[in-house]
């Protein structure tokens, strides 16, 4: 999808507050909902999604199942509020071994199990909104001893409430990142938005 696009500082797939927010992701629900919603602690239109099965419930991009993402920008993004319920995502890419692997990270799993073709791991999610940032060139390294080519596919799964995902060439502090790109809390709500880097919270034994 982006593999033609110049790629540089930001790329973003989802924007709750965007017309379309899912306009390249297809969703799957079953016992559960994907629906547009105000969050509280925020003010602002956000994407929840929720389902009593983690694995039946969720939004996978692109919606082409033929199709591939083909963005390079080394660091997933996401801004998902922790509903204290199980959560997880997956995300699948391509190294320099022409090999597809898949990370899976979830808030219910306490140890990190490399195979093959998939990498699970913990992750550890705080109260209210999460910036959650992963570097897939340094998993890719660590789990597989292989280099990062690109993002094929991100399939985000139930139970979260999403406020934006999207890539970037490197980690922005708070002071450098585009206006669009920060949470803002209302000032009489003291939240404050927390950042977990998912290799931070996962240690990978290898």
């Amino acid at each position: 999808m982006f593999k033609n696009t110049f790629q540089s500082g930001f790329l973003s797939i989802l924007y709750s507050i965007g017309s379309k927010p899912l306009q390249i992701w297809d969703k799957k629900v079953r016992n559960g909902h994907i629906k547009r919603i105000t969050d509280n602690d925020i003010q602002s239109l956000v994407l929840e999604v929720e389902g009593t099965n983690v694995s039946t419930t969720y939004i996978t991009c692109p919606a082409d199942p033929k199709k591939t993402l083909g963005i390079k920008l080394p660091f997933l993004v996401m801004i998902i509020k922790n509903l204290k319920k199980y959560f997880t995502f997956e995300v699948q890419v391509l190294d320099d071994k022409n090999v597809r692997r898949r990370f899976r990270a979830s808030n219910y799993q306490s140890t990190t199990r490399v195979k093959p073709f998939i990498c699970t791991m913990p992750m550890r999610l705080d109260d209210g909104w999460n910036q959650i940032q992963f570097n897939l060139s340094d998993f890719t390294r660590r789990a597989y001893g292989t280099n990062y080519i690109e993002t094929l596919r991100v399939q985000i799964h139930a139970n979260c409430r999403i406020r934006r995902v999207y890539f970037s060439d490197r980690l922005y502090s708070e002071d450098e990142l585009p206006a669009e790109f920060k949470l803002y809390l209302p000032v009489q709500n003291k939240a404050k938005v927390s950042t977990n880097n998912v290799h931070a919270s996962c240690h990978v034994g290898l």
